[in-house]
């Protein structure tokens, strides 16, 4: 099993990129850099690209609204150049809030915009001359000057297939990603209930799937603590569940409310939204339901955070993805050497 980090830099980017290279001695596999309405997230991979020499890096998540599809597989290459092959393309589709919001995009048919970006990109990384006929995306354009022409990329690629993660918790989404992507990022995973909610998607999409991506990497996220008296920092989880599944959408358009709804909370699902959406956010976050956030966490005693990432495994996780939770970088460093002996 990969150890993943979301890379969270609030004392500062340069500093925490500088304690990176810690986390890579302690076992750290890849870090995943975020990216919403904050910091683009390219300038920063290719910061890091910069400071380690092992490290996976990855974007988590570059959305597929924001940037062409063929700048998204130029940035990819560009990426994995400088990385010297260690570059991941996470993608996404975000949410209206942003992508209406913030880009002024509208956010229509992201499961066929989804596909057609990874086609189009992989066609980049082979360098072929970029002609495509899709339903979102034409190359080269028709209509316009008329004087657009099929291109391939100048530069040849580090590799011709960058690995692609798609992050993806709805049905049909999760679907495609097991049918295209060599990875799968979902949030708020639950390994005791992964099967029932999401089986019948991967199953669906691992029968269209082509043989040389080889097996799906299931990258499930979790807060990690491990000792006798952490259980008070699952306490942590509860703000950021409350957002999201109270407050990254309006009512009957929140993809995180529908999956704590699946997962079998949905009259906690309905509370937490309307108390979040009324403005009262404590009030949100204390009906978050305690074993939510302890079955999506690594936080306890060695013992349990063992069992759980036993969990994880048997679910299909190959990859988890840590946020260590401790007051000092070096108490963090020694959490990712735990979680790291502990995985095995």
């Amino acid at each position: 099993m990969r150890i993943g980090m979301a890379l969270s830099y609030s004392g500062g980017f340069k500093e925490t990129v500088a304690e990176l290279a810690d986390y890579e001695k302690a076992g750290l596999d890849i870090v995943f850099v975020a990216e919403a309405y904050s910091f683009d997230a390219v300038s920063q991979m290719g910061y890091i690209a910069a400071r380690t020499e092992r490290l996976e890096i990855a974007s988590g998540i570059l959305p597929v609204y924001s940037r062409t599809p063929a700048l998204l597989a130029m940035t990819a290459a560009g990426l994995d150049y400088v990385s010297d092959g260690r570059f991941t393309l996470g993608l996404g589709a975000s949410g209206p809030q942003v992508i209406e919001g913030f880009h002024g995009v509208p956010y229509s048919a992201p499961l066929g915009r989804t596909r057609e970006v990874i086609e189009i990109a992989r066609k980049v990384w082979k360098r072929e001359r970029l002609e495509y006929q899709g339903k979102h995306y034409t190359m080269p354009l028709q209509g316009g000057t008329g004087l657009g022409k099929p291109l391939k990329l100048i530069n040849a690629p580090v590799r011709e297939r960058i690995p692609i993660v798609i992050a993806a918790i709805g049905p049909k989404n999760v679907e495609l990603a097991a049918e295209l992507a060599e990875g799968w990022l979902p949030i708020f995973y639950m390994p005791e209930k992964a099967a029932d909610v999401w089986g019948p998607s991967l199953a669906a999409g691992a029968a269209r799937r082509a043989p040389e991506l080889g097996g799906l990497d299931v990258i499930a996220t979790a807060h990690l603590a491990v000792g006798d008296d952490v259980a008070g920092l699952l306490e942590f989880g509860r703000p950021m569940a409350a957002l999201y599944i109270g407050g990254m959408g309006a009512k009957g358009k929140n993809f995180y409310n529908d999956l704590a709804v699946r997962y079998g909370y949905e009259k906690e699902a309905a509370e937490i939204q309307d108390l979040y959406l009324a403005g009262k956010k404590d009030e949100a976050a204390a009906r978050v339901p305690h074993e939510l956030l302890e079955k999506m966490s690594l936080i306890g005693s060695e013992g349990f955070v063992r069992d759980r990432l036993a969990a994880m495994r048997e679910s299909g996780v190959t990859t988890i993805n840590v946020t260590p939770i401790a007051s000092t970088h070096e108490e963090r460093v020694r959490l990712i050497e735990k979680v790291r002996e502990l995985a095995g």
